[in-house]
C-alpha cells in the first residue's frame, strides 16, 4: 500500500529520539540509505562495528552516498575505515561529517584542510538492539537519553529473538500516541468487552507512563494481570503484559513525512516457555495486537487532527497527553 502525506493535522514533526534500524539490519562495513524526518539519510557502520548517520547528500557534487556502483551496485556505497566513501568521486567522510580523504587533490579546499564539518551528521544511540537518532528540527543538542529496556539487551537468555512486525501509517505521530489514552476506543475499534480505568498515570519531563490492572478470562479461569506502559518521548515506548503470558513490546514510531510514520514492533517473550506456551498464547497476544494496528490505521488514514475535540468524560485524559506532548512540538525556525 502506498502511502502519501496529507495536509490532515497540521503539526510539526515532535522532536526526540527516534528508530532508524534494528542493529542487526546493518553489519560492520555496511551501509544504507533511509529516509526520515522528510530528510534523505544514508546509515553506516564503520569496520570498528561503530553506526553512524550523515545527512545522504555529498557536499562535493550532489552525489547520493547510499547507493553505490559497480562493484558496489545494488548495495550503498564503500565503507572504509571509520569512512563512508562517495560513489560519484571517492571523497570519504566519517560520522563527525568531516571529509577524511579526496583521493585527486593536491590542494584540499579550505574547510576541508581545516577540519571542519561539511556534511551533517546525526547524534547516534545505539541500545535496545536498535539504531537511534535524535531530531530536532533547529539542530539543538539531545535533552534527554533513551532508556535500557533488559529484556532487549542482547543474548538476554531469558527473553526470545524478538518478533518483528513494522507498518508505514499515513497520520501524524500524535495521532497515533494519542490511543494510548484513549480508552473508549478500545471498545469500538478492537470489539474488547471493556478497557480497564488507569490504576497509575504520570507525565513527568520527557516520560509518560502508565498502569492498568486486567482480568483475564481463561478454560481455568480468571487470572489477574496488568499492562505497563512507559514512553521515552515522543518516539519510543515500551509496553510490558504480565498475566497468561508475560510479553514485553517495544512500540517504537518514527516520521517519515509530518504526516507519515513508521511504526516498529518488536515483540519479546520468555524463553523458557518459547516451545509451549510461546507457540499458543505467545503467539495468540502478537497476532491480537497487530490486528488492533490493522484496526487502528483504517482510523489513522483517513481522520482529520482537531485542536479543540468536543472531549466528554468517559475519553480518557487526552488533554492531558496533548499538553505533555506539546514540549517536542518544535516548530522551524527560519534561516
Amino acid at each position: 500500500m502506498s502511502v502519501i502525506a496529507s495536509t490532515r493535522c497540521p503539526l510539526p514533526m515532535p522532536a526526540g529520539w527516534y528508530q532508524i534500524l534494528y542493529s542487526n539490519e546493518l553489519g560492520s562495513g555496511e551501509a544504507t540509505p533511509l529516509r526520515y524526518f522528510a530528510t534523505d539519510l544514508v546509515a553506516f557502520r564503520t569496520e570498528d562495528g561503530v553506526a553512524q548517520v550523515l545527512d545522504a547528500y555529498c557536499p562535493h557534487m550532489g552525489a547520493h552516498l547510499g547507493y553505490g556502483i559497480r562493484d558496489q551496485a545494488g548495495h550503498a556505497a564503500r565503507v572504509v575505515g571509520d569512512s563512508i566513501e562517495c560513489p560519484f568521486h571517492g571523497w570519504r567522510y566519517n560520522g563527525a561529517g568531516q571529509c577524511t580523504h579526496v583521493p585527486y587533490a593536491k590542494n584540499l579546499p579550505p574547510r576541508v584542510e581545516r577540519g571542519e564539518q561539511v556534511i551533517r551528521s546525526w547524534p547516534v544511540r545505539e541500545i535496545n538492539q536498535t539504531i537511534l537518532v535524535w531530531y530536532h528540527p533547529n539542530g539543538a543538542e539531545p535533552d534527554y537519553e533513551p532508556e535500557l529496556i533488559p529484556e532487549a539487551e542482547a543474548n538476554n537468555p531469558d527473553w526470545s529473538t524478538a518478533h518483528i512486525h513494522q507498518w508505514e501509517l499515513n497520520t501524524h505521530m500524535q495521532e497515533i500516541g494519542e490511543n494510548a489514552v484513549d480508552a473508549a476506543h478500545f471498545i469500538y475499534v478492537h470489539g474488547v468487552d471493556e478497557y480497564p480505568e488507569p490504576a497509575e498515570l504520570g507525565f513527568e519531563g520527557p516520560i509518560r507512563h502508565g498502569l492498568f490492572h486486567t482480568k483475564q478470562p481463561t478454560p481455568r479461569g480468571i487470572i489477574d494481570g496488568s499492562i505497563a506502559n512507559r514512553s521515552v518521548g515522543p518516539g519510543l515506548s515500551r509496553v510490558k503484559f504480565t498475566g497468561i503470558y508475560d510479553t514485553v513490546l517495544m512500540a517504537n514510531i518514527t516520521p517519515i513525512e509530518p504526516e507519515v510514520s513508521r511504526a516498529f514492533y518488536a515483540f519479546i517473550q520468555p524463553t523458557a516457555t518459547a516451545d509451549t506456551l510461546g507457540k499458543t498464547v505467545g503467539k495468540a497476544i502478537v497476532a491480537n495486537i497487530c490486528q488492533q494496528m490493522e484496526e487502528d490505521r483504517i482510523i489513522w488514514d483517513r481522520k482529520r487532527y482537531l485542536e479543540r475535540p468536543l472531549l466528554c468524560d468517559g475519553d480518557g485524559p487526552i488533554a492531558k497527553f496533548r499538553r505533555w506532548y506539546n514540549q517536542f512540538l518544535v516548530e522551524k525556525e527560519s534561516a
